[in-house]
């Protein structure tokens, strides 16, 4: 082995760019080699996604661990079961998750909620929290980690990797090593562009030599050899990448279709959506070669990328998949449905709307319900459907009594003709929209209701907790409102805006420890968050922490200047350490940003006042009482402004008053 290639430190990164094949992979295995007596333990992990899917690699590590943590430490199986039951799918056999929500459980013909790209993303989170749990508990040591194939793993693996050497790396003491193919290796670097001792190699290796090809009557043969343990749907899951790869290479390719449209069904249902449009655009090739004529299929395959595009904010895409499947059937019981998400387009997900032409077709799908061949509860469902699609039209577009007026109207059909247990998830998500726009006017306590209800039908979404508790909390009401985001935490892999909500929560209860540490652990999850820094700056600032609170203030503002309170905030810590000039800078940006708040005016007078600048100092005290006659320190401040006035030209005189929080 080359002797320039030395492993990274505990906490550090080692990128080796490399042609693929065995020379390289004896690489790999040498610094495992060499990690005898430097790392307690390490594996190899192939990451690529065509032989282990959506987790390959980190299934491998978690798979080996799972009977382990199951004997000593059952409470960390337990707490992480959702995330392990979809990276290990062998453990659902023993294992059952304990919250799922009604987007998880729905029938396939009832699920009308997608999960957000983002919320796939927790997942990688806790896993992290997991391993480094395991790690403390069972004193490991030092782990090396060499992922084969990381070009061609997928994004949650991507994600997870950079997490955990991010957030945990140093502290549990993991080496990671990422082998890459050439021209991979600037993309594998800003992956890791946050870890500090990052290393990049590029390695000049011979090529394998080219083997013969394998016949495609010898791959048949392996499919039905990896076919031949599957049982269940779990087993298949085990399998499936490598099965479908089989299939795809032998002589029987339309054997790969069914379970190209399964992939793509389980992996965008849970909001892999990187993932699930490889399946699809694989799916669709294999369609359009070998049975062109299905239009059931095509159609399943559209209406998939069309879900993955939009929620991977990928709009021009998506629309563009939507126009092929409308262009491909004249069905109208096809055509509810690709009317209904052209309007969602239109209306919603392309930068441009225009709510005119999302009007037309979905009053287009609502001809199409009329035309179509359905039984009463498929028309009534529909119906429903389509309106709630036009009461977010009217929720754009700050007509807010109709929108509720359609969703209030389109839950009552339902509930009046529907069976008690009959499309539970579509009935939570109508009450849900009342919520939110009830909620965009103000009208808490209503909107508060509302989320009750929905939360009745659908008690275990994370996210319905998390908004009634920043309800809650604007409200007031901070007891109702930390009890909600603990009950949010509880029923979800870990995600930042949560954590930053019940830092909120903290700060307005007077605890600023607990919002300090609730705004670190969000920071965990996204350290570049200035909501989350400002709001630990003020905890900082509530504890005497000053330097602390200066710098989140500092890093917080680099992101995004645009916050008058922050820039307030620091000006008060700023005139008490003497630093008055920068104070006054401040203020400045506070004050114009946010003009009509009159307490800008009074702390910048009186950091103008101690500066010499009487004539300023006036100006601003005037603002303050015009703009706040009120004042209960109205008095105070008119003496201020006598005692300036009547002293414009004499020396400065000692500050009668500070800048107030």
């Amino acid at each position: 082995m080359d002797s320039s290639i030395v492993l990274p430190p505990p906490g550090g990164v080692l990128i080796l760019e490399a042609v693929a094949g065995g020379a390289r992979q004896a690489v790999s295995r040498s610094l495992l080699e060499q990690s005898v007596g430097v790392a307690q333990r390490a594996w190899m992990l192939d990451c690529h996604r065509d032989v282990g899917g959506p987790w390959a690699g980190l299934s491998t590590l978690l798979a080996g661990e799972v009977a382990d943590l199951q004997r000593r430490a059952p409470e960390l199986i337990h707490k992480h079961d959702y995330e392990l039951a979809l990276v290990v799918p062998d453990i659902r056999r023993d294992v059952v998750v304990r919250n799922p929500s009604l987007t998880d459980v729905s029938p396939e013909a009832e699920r009308t909620r997608n999960y957000a790209a983002d919320r796939a993303f927790r997942i990688p989170h806790g896993l992290v929290d997991l391993l480094e749990r395991w790690h403390a508990l069972t004193d490991a040591g030092s782990w090396l980690l060499v992922c084969e194939d990381f070009d061609h793993s997928g994004a949650l693996i991507r994600q997870f990797f950079s997490d955990l050497m991010r957030r945990a790396g140093a502290r549990m003491g993991v080496r990671l090593v990422v082998v890459v193919s050439p021209g991979a290796l600037a993309a594998t670097e800003a992956q890791f562009e946050s870890v500090t001792h990052r290393r990049s190699l590029s390695l000049d290796l011979p090529a394998d030599p080219p083997s013969p090809p394998v016949s495609p009557e010898a791959m048949a043969r392996r499919a039905r050899e990896l076919a031949s343990g599957v049982r269940d749907l779990t087993a298949l899951e085990n399998v499936l990448p490598r099965l479908i790869h089989c299939w795809r290479q032998s002589n029987e390719p339309k054997q790969a279709l069914q379970l190209l449209l399964h992939a793509l069904t389980i992996y965008s249902s849970r909001g892999f959506y990187d993932d699930a449009l490889r399946y699809a655009q694989a799916a669709l090739e294999l369609l359009e070669r070998l049975c062109p004529e299905n239009v059931q299929d095509r159609l399943h395959i559209y209406n998939r990328m069309s879900n993955c595009y939009s929620a991977l904010k990928q709009p021009h895409a998506g629309l563009a998949i939507v126009d092929q499947a409308l262009a491909s059937t004249t069905d109208p019981a096809y055509l509810i449905s690709w009317s209904y998400v052209k309007a969602m387009y239109h209306g919603r997900y392309l930068p441009e709307r225009d709510y005119a032409l999302a009007e037309r077709y979905l009053d287009q799908g609502m001809a199409h319900i009329e035309r179509a061949d359905l039984p009463l509860h498929k028309r009534l469902f529909r119906k429903a459907f389509n309106r709630n699609g036009l009461a977010m039209i009217r929720h754009f577009q700050k007509r807010h009594d109709e929108a509720i007026e359609l969703c209030r109207n389109a839950f009552a059909e339902l509930d009046a003709h529907l069976e008690p247990g009959e499309h539970l998830l579509h009935r939570s998500v109508l009450l849900y929209n009342v919520a939110q726009v009830y909620a965009a006017v103000g009208r808490l306590d209503e909107a508060i209701d509302m989320y009750s209800a929905a939360m009745r039908m659908d008690p275990n979404y994370s996210e319905y907790y998390n908004e009634r508790g920043g309800l809650y909390l604007q409200a007031g009401r901070y007891e109702e409102s930390e009890r909600d985001l603990l009950r949010a935490i509880e029923l979800s892999p870990p995600y930042l805006e949560v954590w930053t909500n019940l830092g909120q929560c903290y700060r307005h209860m007077g605890r600023p420890q607990d919002a300090a540490q609730a705004f670190t652990r969000a920071l965990e999850f996204n350290p570049r968050v200035a909501q989350a820094l400002s709001g630990r700056g003020h905890a900082y600032e509530a504890l005497g922490q000053v330097e602390l609170a200066l710098k989140d203030y500092e890093v917080s503002l680099g992101l995004n200047p645009a916050q008058p309170l922050v820039h307030a905030s620091r000006a008060v810590l700023r005139y008490e350490a003497g630093q008055l000039e920068a104070a006054v800078e401040d203020l400045n940006q506070a004050i114009t940003l946010a003009p009509k708040m009159a307490d800008l005016y009074q702390n910048r007078a009186v950091a103008l006042r101690d500066l010499g600048r009487a004539d300023e100092a006036a100006r601003d005290w005037r603002m303050y009482l015009e703009l706040s006659p009120e004042a209960p320190d109205r008095a105070e401040v008119e003496a201020q402004l006598a005692t300036v006035l009547a002293h414009v030209a004499a020396p400065h005189a000692p500050a009668a008053s500070r800048l107030s929080p």
